[in-house]
């Protein structure tokens, strides 16, 4: 059984595998702010998966990326993007940080945003970028386990 359980390198993954890895990761830093996680098996309005606040109030489409990521078939369908970057996770919306990159001058002039897909990823974030995505980064640090505040209620076998 011991065999089973082996780490396994990220790197060995297909790219379908990475993005399964990847939503389980940062579906368990989520919980830890009170949403649960629903994944989606076609892109829905450009969302990999919906992410359900504990209030009933809030959802969130998200679309999973690898990187910082703007796309302009993402514009104005209320999407949060969401990514890993130096063992943290950052989920921000879209439209808004396209905002702010673009009033930096970055993104709205580059030949991969205005001539060719629409599309702009940073494959590394500079300080000013980093700033930026501060407001959206999720504190995974201290993943939290099952906590019930009372002894366990499993019954030892006899």
């Amino acid at each position: 059984m011991a065999e089973l359980f082996q780490r396994i390198p990220y790197d060995s993954l297909n790219s379908r595998q990475q993005e399964a890895f990847n939503f389980q990761k940062v579906s368990a830093v989520l919980a830890d702010y009170g949403f649960i996680t629903i994944r989606l098996s076609n892109d829905w309005g450009g969302a990999d998966f919906i992410a359900q606040h504990a209030d009933g109030q809030t959802f969130l489409k998200v679309q999973l990326k690898s990187r910082l990521t703007f796309q302009k078939q993402y514009l104005d369908r209320d999407l949060h993007i969401c990514f890993p970057h130096g063992g943290e996770w950052y989920i921000y919306p879209h439209d808004v940080l396209l905002r702010e990159i673009v009033s930096t001058g970055r993104v709205g002039t580059t030949d991969s945003w205005t001539k060719a897909k629409g599309e702009f990823s940073f494959r590394h974030l500079s300080r000013e970028v980093r700033k930026l995505l501060e407001p959206y980064r999720l504190d995974a640090t201290e993943a939290r386990g099952i906590e019930t505040g009372k002894e366990s209620e499993l019954v030892p076998e006899s």
